[in-house]
This record gives structure tokens, sequence and C-alpha cells, in this order.
């Protein structure tokens, strides 16, 4: 089962550069996350920061009980055993076969048997659907099986938390389709805490448990799915809804002159809040609500068409 992280008053610059201050939020253990935020909104940083390859310059990050923003090299090595990173680009050694790829985390990190680290191998090689692929060279082979590849490197240690550093980039929407099942799928198996920094909104929208958001330096919101997809806060809002009108501009914030002269413009409408998407054999995952559950308990009433069967999967106003 996953591990919780907590993040406490988290802050990170760059020179005289803040990235964002004082990240507060809870990921959950053993569900699926997403970070989404325009670019440059220090997305990766986070992740690289939960990690530890980068320190924040104030806060903590408790991960069983160990702040990893403080503690020793020592201890922080024992933690990031917890965690398993797809990398954007699936960051495979050039160099190595695809099975050598996998297997390196087990032969560098364990003394295990070439017996056992086979096994280990092939069984994860299976999980992501690439039997039959692992003497092929990553340069061999196309984008979204080398993103399945660096999948299967992220999970032979049996991570507790997995981070995935936009899995969908450099991809069409079928394979992105595709890896999002897998996701789904690999959260049912292993209940594993996922966090997944993304940009695709339709990921967003029918993927995660909880939604996070970073604009202008800060987190602007982070809650249950259904809280972001029926929230009128207006930078949440426009992001999840993809919408022109609203805070975000091509330079990340607009202007006072472009925000006064969209005072009095009508905002369409919430579009449905569609189904979140299921495992495969469509049995629940042990993180996953009944569709409308999170707004009955708030008293939220959901944009017309919500939580119907020929919305799920569909893109805002489709």
């Amino acid at each position: 089962m996953g591990v919780e992280i907590v993040v406490n008053d988290l802050s990170k610059s760059f020179g005289k550069q803040l990235i964002w201050g004082d990240v507060s939020l809870t990921i959950p253990a053993g569900e699926i996350c997403v970070m989404l935020g325009p670019s440059g909104t220090g997305k990766s940083v986070f992740l690289k920061t939960l990690i530890g390859l980068l320190k924040p310059d104030k806060g903590s990050i408790l991960i069983e009980g160990t702040d990893i923003a403080s503690c020793s090299e020592r201890d922080l090595y024992e933690i990031r055993k917890l965690f398993g990173v797809l990398f954007q680009d699936g960051a495979m050694f050039g160099s190595m076969n695809l099975y050598d790829n996998v297997a390196f985390p087990l032969r560098e990190h364990t003394k295990k048997s070439e017996s056992e680290v086979r096994a280990i191998v092939m069984e994860k090689m299976d999980l992501v659907g690439l039997l039959g692929a692992e003497d092929k060279l990553p340069g061999e082979i196309s984008g979204g099986m080398r993103k399945r590849a660096g999948l299967a490197r992220a999970l032979v240690l049996d991570p507790e938390i997995v981070l995935f550093d936009e899995p969908d980039s450099g991809l069409d929407p079928v394979r992105t389709a595709f890896l999002n099942q897998l996701i789904i799928d690999l959260n049912a198996q292993i209940d594993a805490t996922f966090l997944i920094v993304t940009h695709d909104v339709n990921t967003a929208r029918t993927v995660p448990d909880n939604i996070g958001l970073l604009y202008h330096r800060h987190l602007a919101m982070f809650g249950p799915r259904e809280q972001l997809l029926s929230s009128e806060e207006p930078v949440v809002r426009q992001f999840l809804n993809a919408q022109r009108v609203g805070p975000i501009g091509m330079s990340e914030e607009k202007d006072a002159d472009e925000l006064a002269s969209e005072e009095g413009q009508e905002l369409p409408p919430l579009p449905p809040i569609p189904l979140q998407q299921e495992p495969s054999n469509g049995i629940p995952r042990r993180s996953q609500r009944p569709p409308g559950e999170w707004c009955k308990e708030h008293g939220i009433t959901p944009p017309p068409g919500s939580f119907e069967t020929s919305n799920a999967g569909l893109a805002p106003g489709a």
C-alpha cells in the first residue's frame, strides 16, 4: 500500500526568482493525484523537491515520519527507495537494451541473483505490455514504448510512491489514452501513491482522485477531483475547462487592460463532470469514490449532464 506525503509551507527559489511559496497539501496514501499548471509554474521542480533532488528554501515534506527537506543524506537515501519515477522522456540509457534498462535499479540497489532479476524484469515488462521487446534499444522503439519501458523501470523496486513527470508529453491522444488506462490499472493492482504532473486537461478530468493547480507562484487549489471540476474559482475554472476568459494569459498572467476588456463577458457554463476512469476489469480501486459523492456531501449541484456514461472521457465542451 502507498504512503502519505504531507507538505507544509514549502517554498523554492532560484536566486531571487521565487518559483512557488507556502505550498501546503496532503497527498493521500494509495490515491492518484494530478498536479496541473501553466508552463513555467514549477511543476517539475515540485516533483524534484518531493524526491529530494532539490532542497526547498523552507518548509517540510513528511514521509513516514521523516522530513526529507532537512534529513541526513543517509535517511534521504532510504526514503528514496520508496519512490519510483517516470521521467518525461523515459530517461533510458541509449546503449542498453530495454531489459538492461529495467534491470538497472535491481542490480544497483539490491543483491538479487540474475535469475531473480530476470523474473522481476519480465514481470514488469509484462505489466506494461512490453514482453518480446526486451532486446530492443531505446532508439529502435516509439516514444510510447519508451514511456512504458521507463514505467517498468520505475516499478521494479515495488515503490510505494510513483511520480510521473508529464507522462503524456510527446504522445498522441490515442497513446495518451492507453497510458492513462495503464496508470489506472497499475494503481488498482499495486495500491501505491501516484502523483502525475501533466498539461493534459482531459487526463486531469478523468483519471485522478485529487487535483492540484500551481499558478502565479502558489498553489491555487488542491482537493478532490469533483471539487475542482465544479469550482467557480477563476483560475481553476479557466484552466480545467480550457477557456480563454480568466486571469491566465499567454504570458501566464493577463495585464490589467486585458482583464478590464473581459469585464461583463458572460462565462460559458461549466461542462459536465465526466465519470472517473475505471480499471479495465471493472472493479473499482480502493480509493475510488462513487460518482457525485463529494458534490452530494458538500451540497454542490454539479453541472447538468455530470456523471453520465455518454460524457465519460470527453474533452471540455465536447
